[in-house]
């Protein structure tokens, strides 16, 4: 006899939320989110991701629909579902006054931990986020990469079975992303299953194993990201050459190749095209390559074909804020 599979780690069926104002922001939304993984929810503003999480995380009352953390009914039994929940939101909501040791252990107090195991626990996740060394320094004074991996320092504290991050890497550098991308897949890979949603797509195509893209409050498109990567047919490459490119691009049969400055040529062609054809052509006109790179973000051009909208990935992010009782929030 089988054993049976283990409860998904975030089951929404059939969600729905409209506002007083009439919007409906989510129509009937179902997706799971199976334990440990890595799972990625994209979408447009106003596409109904911050509802949604919204609901999940039991800031804003749904109108109809199920929502159920490893099987435990949000809307049956919310304070136990909500112990299974760590929450981690795109703007920084902590006391800038407080230290990050005390902003930790008020936190755990807040859930009925005893200060002592609270203790023990900070200074697990405060070295766990590299943030020890500040433990007694005023959060004012950490940078904005410090203050980032604090609030994520914070939602751990309770242990959390899921934890979802709304825009965590918004406004911050590419440096200070890719270090807190380290600490994300860290977390993950202790068996915490991890929800993010992000408009920068790069991140959800470097972290992701799955993902459900949203637009106009429905699901358009859910499933492994390999998968639907995969169906994309055109790959795009960056080739940095030696010297000055010239007036006249060589000319190769299948692939668009243009010039994006004097010394990097842009060429988009056919996933299943010979890369080779290429560099004959290059090799063919005098012109050297010295490196080469990929250009294009496949998941940006999945997120627009899906969403239909071209101007969708390019939509710079903005901060999170909750949804208002007259209209929803992204």
């Amino acid at each position: 006899m089988s054993e049976a599979a283990p409860p998904a780690a975030l089951s929404v069926r059939d969600l729905r939320k409209t506002y007083d104002n009439g919007v409906e922001a989510l129509k009937g939304v179902s997706l799971d989110v199976a334990p440990g993984d890595f799972y990625a929810l994209l979408g447009p503003n106003g596409a109904g991701k911050s509802t949604l999480i919204g609901i999940v995380s039991s800031l804003v009352n749904k109108t109809s629909g199920e929502v159920r953390v490893f099987d435990v009914d949000l809307h049956a039994e919310r304070d136990r579902a909500m112990r299974l929940l760590g929450l981690v939101p795109q703007e920084i909501n902590f006391n800038m006054f407080e230290k990050p040791l005390d902003i930790l252990v008020n936190y755990a107090g807040f859930y009925g931990i005893p200060r002592a195991e609270a203790m023990v626990r900070a200074e697990e996740e405060l070295r766990s986020a590299q943030l020890w060394d500040k433990a007694e320094k005023m959060s004012r004074t950490l940078s904005g990469g410090m203050k980032r991996r604090l609030m994520i320092a914070r939602a751990m504290m309770t242990r959390p079975k899921l934890l979802i991050l709304d825009e965590p890497t918004a406004g911050v550098d590419i440096e200070i992303r890719r270090g807190m991308w380290q600490t994300l897949r860290r977390i993950n890979a202790s068996g915490t299953t991890i929800i993010l949603t992000t408009h920068y797509l790069e991140e959800a195509e470097n972290l992701c194993r799955n993902l459900a893209i949203i637009d106009h409050g429905r699901i358009v498109e859910a499933g492994p990201m390999r998968a639907l990567l995969s169906r994309l047919d055109v790959e795009g490459f960056l080739f940095d050459v030696e010297d000055d490119l010239p007036a006249m691009l060589p000319d190769v049969p299948g692939a668009q190749v243009r010039a994006a400055d004097a010394h990097t040529l842009d060429v988009d062609m056919p996933r299943a095209m010979d890369l080779n054809r290429v560099f004959a052509a290059l090799d063919a006109a005098g012109i050297r390559v010295r490196s080469m790179r990929n250009k294009s973000n496949r998941l940006e051009e999945l997120f627009v074909r899906m969403t239909g909208d071209p101007g969708a990935a390019a939509t710079p992010a903005r901060a999170a804020t909750p949804p208002g009782p007259n209209g929803p929030a992204a």
